[in-house]
């Protein structure tokens, strides 16, 4: 069983040392959010998606961040020539299926996606990931979950099997599956999903945990509980949605090794 405090702050130093470069095809809504997020980490982003560069841009990151978030088929073009470079170099792949489920284009664009290279890890949100496994049975509001995330945990842990990967479920509480164990995450703060981006900020720091540790389960847990720590410090000091999101990337630069003891809430599910 992980030891989670101690060995998130030990990976959180890592990618300070480390300062691995994080590459995200993501979308226009939170470029800035998430470079941000990355930076205050410790580690690099850069964001790139071009058809003409993403293979050779590939080839000098140390992971992969795959999300759909503001779809256009040239995107989509570049996100499957990224992956397949991404594979044959063994580089982290972390896909997240923002919307999967509200049309679809967007719920076939994302299983397509997972059938181009093995990911890691995926990580969305209970609606998406129930749409992943049984589309028929999920419920959006945009991109937006319908569902709570202890909804998810069956779709997640059949996903997991699947796709031979973690799958990270954000929530009140959030779920983090793999074959044979599921952990569950009730750090963070009601303000988290008031804030644009929160969602697919979790996703790059699940990437950037990813890229300097072989276990992709224990990157998806810690990044996991370095959101929410750092959401409950933003929001102890925040006067609303705005400042929380100053209040977080401040927070997330400033995390410490007592943080982690003293905040961390994690449970193993048998």
């Amino acid at each position: 069983m992980m030891q989670v405090p101690s060995e998130t702050y030990q990976l959180l130093l890592k990618i300070r040392q480390k300062r691995p470069l994080v590459q995200s095809i993501t979308n226009y809504v939170v470029m800035n959010n998430t470079a941000n997020a990355l930076l205050a980490l410790g580690a690099s982003p850069i964001m790139s998606h071009s058809i003409l560069e993403v293979e050779e841009m590939v080839r000098i990151v140390n992971t992969l961040v795959i999300n759909i978030g503001t779809l256009s088929e040239r995107w989509v073009e570049g996100m499957v020539l990224a992956m397949k470079a991404a594979s044959a170099k063994g580089i982290p792949i972390v896909i997240d299926p923002v919307g999967a489920g509200a049309t679809t284009y967007r719920t076939n664009t994302a299983k397509k996606l997972l059938n181009t290279a093995q990911c890691a890890i995926i990580r969305g949100n209970a609606s998406e990931i129930i749409s992943l496994y049984q589309s028929e049975k999920a419920e959006t509001r945009g991109v937006d979950s319908h569902h709570q995330s202890e909804e998810a945990i069956y779709a997640a842990q059949e996903l997991a099997k699947l796709y031979n990967c973690v799958v990270s479920v954000s929530g009140e509480t959030d779920y983090i599956v793999e074959k044979g164990q599921t952990y569950a995450v009730a750090n963070g703060h009601p303000l988290m999903p008031q804030v644009t981006g929160l969602g697919c900020t979790a996703t790059v720091l699940t990437a950037a945990f990813a890229a300097i540790d072989d276990s992709p389960f224990k990157a998806a847990v810690a990044a996991m509980v370095t959101m929410g720590i750092a959401g409950e410090i933003a929001a102890s000091h925040a006067k609303g949605i705005g400042s929380m999101q100053i209040e977080f990337l401040d927070a997330l630069c400033n995390l410490s090794e007592t943080d982690y003891l003293n905040l961390t809430k994690v449970r193993r599910i048998e």
